[in-house]
């Protein structure tokens, strides 16, 4: 596009640049200077930015790396007003190639709905409490099995950053058939409704409702109108697809001005999955059923919360056109995204699960199932589970209950990893777990599980990313060898 045609999309003081630099050819829009390459539009982002746009924390201010951007190749940078003028010194030199804007994160975002609305095709978004990346990597498989070209976020790019750069990949590229989007939220500022306005959904799935989150709003009650925001920000008749397990979803009917498509194992969805049979990891077995039509689905994702995830797919799938046949044989080949239950199978003889993204009590105890059900009654079962984060003023008591209902599953060893994961020790020990560890970090968890570890274990390690539980796979694999280069996949 011509920077005249993204002026006009992110609006701002313009009247200094040099008009004949208007007409200008720019595809390639970065947040991150040391990404800048010749051409490139660099948006200069600021503490007041991140704080206006519910970005927690403490950001660098990336107006002083404006003039190293030029240098790099820029044809433009985008950067406030009050920044510019308390930089003037250094970038009065470069004023005729600098939009001013009041905030430059809501300028980002402007041009991505821009340059969605001259795009003009489908858009799906997905949103849930967990497993909104995995969901996301299987619709977008259905949907390319049917010969679409999809876009879709790279890793969890679902905020109000990673959103728009995602978009903004169709500046360079509009051949894209549909666009699948992961949409994620963590604050009561309304992040869903936001991102919506930047993309309004054609079809919205919502797979869950769950308590992470509390520590900012405060119930599930509000958790549930959060993501309800994705619904009620659909275009005008499109399509709503729920989860007929969860009763708080499944009430998202009523948002919806166009049809509802419904998805679940319990209920009576509009699409089902029967007769499921796990006979190991990375081998699972069931119906998938579309109105009167069935078709037999061998998944390699195991656990319940991946056939929802394949169900909520299939949804999609079904309200673009496609068969129960179709929609079977793209689910037969998918993959989990990594570190989202990739199983790992080593020389030595054990096996182990590499769930270190993200955790939560929910998630946790139905990776812990999926180890238990796959499993022959000889293994050892060993879960490492870093503590979850964001529970609110109940964290030591969800952790301790969670631990509770680890042990009653029938797992033989705990190790919990920093922080809070004490309490799910406790609680693990307390259930009966004859073997429960608790290390300060993941580097020391790394440590006691390489040393622990034994023939025949069965072994789950599921954590956040701030608690970089990934460090025990990294100490494993640095001790004992894989069996093959490929990695089976469990999902999450």
């Amino acid at each position: 596009m011509k920077f005249e045609t993204a002026i006009g999309y992110i609006g701002g003081d313009h009247s200094h640049i040099d008009p004949a630099l208007l007409d200008r050819d720019v595809d390639t829009f970065v947040i991150d200077s040391r990404e800048v390459k010749a051409g490139d539009v660099f948006f200069a982002l600021s503490q007041p930015d991140y704080q206006r746009n519910g970005f927690n924390g403490d950001f660098d201010d990336a107006t002083v790396f404006v003039e190293g951007a030029f240098k790099a190749g820029a044809s433009f940078c985008v950067v406030r007003t009050d920044r510019f003028d308390e930089h003037a010194d250094t970038l009065a030199a470069f004023k005729d190639r600098i939009l001013l804007v009041d905030d430059a994160i809501a300028a980002f975002q402007r041009l991505a709905h821009g340059v969605y609305l001259e795009w003009g095709k489908p858009v799906v978004a997905v949103t849930g409490s967990a497993g909104k990346t995995t969901a996301k990597e299987l619709t977008a498989h259905v949907l390319m099995s049917g010969g679409r070209k999809v876009l879709k976020n790279i890793k969890n790019y679902n905020n109000g950053l990673g959103h728009p750069l995602t978009v903004l990949n169709l500046a360079k590229d509009p051949s894209y058939d549909v666009a699948v989007l992961e949409m994620g939220m963590s604050t009561p500022m309304h992040e869903i409704a936001k991102l919506c306005r930047i993309t309004p959904p054609d079809v919205a799935v919502e797979l869950n409702v769950l308590p992470v989150h509390l520590e900012h709003l405060g119930t599930i009650e509000n958790i549930a109108a959060a993501k309800a925001e994705l619904v009620e920000g659909m275009r005008p008749g499109g399509t709503a697809v729920l989860n007929a397990d969860d009763e708080r979803v499944a009430s998202m009917a009523k948002l919806s001005s166009g049809p509802v498509i419904t998805y679940g194992i319990d209920s009576d969805a509009n699409v089902r999955a029967v007769n499921i049979v796990t006979s190991g990891l990375g081998n699972v077995r069931f119906d998938l059923v579309i109105g009167g039509n069935t078709a037999n689905v061998s998944f390699p994702l195991n656990g319940r919360h991946n056939i929802m995830n394949a169900l909520a797919a299939a949804s999609v799938g079904l309200s673009f056109g496609m068969t129960a046949v179709e929609i079977a044989n793209a689910l037969e080949s998918v993959a989990a995204p990594p570190q989202r239950g990739e199983i790992l199978r080593f020389k030595d003889g054990f096996t182990v699960i590499n769930d270190s993204y993200n955790s939560n009590p929910d998630a946790l105890l139905s990776m812990v199932r999926t180890l238990v059900d796959a499993s022959n009654n000889e293994e050892r079962i060993v879960v490492v589970a870093g503590e979850m984060l964001e529970l609110g003023p109940e964290t030591a008591s969800i952790h301790r209950e969670t631990g509770k209902k680890i042990a009653a599953l029938g797992v033989d060893a705990v190790v919990g990893v920093r922080g809070s994961a004490e309490h799910l020790v406790n609680g693990a020990a307390e259930g009966g777990v004859g073997e429960t560890r608790f290390a300060v970090d993941a580097a020391a968890a790394a440590d006691l599980v390489a040393d622990m570890i034994k023939p025949g274990d069965m072994v789950l390690v599921k954590g956040s990313r701030g608690v970089r539980t990934e460090r025990v796979i990294e100490r494993l694999t640095e001790r004992f060898e894989l069996e093959g280069n490929d990695a089976v996949s469990a999902g999450n």
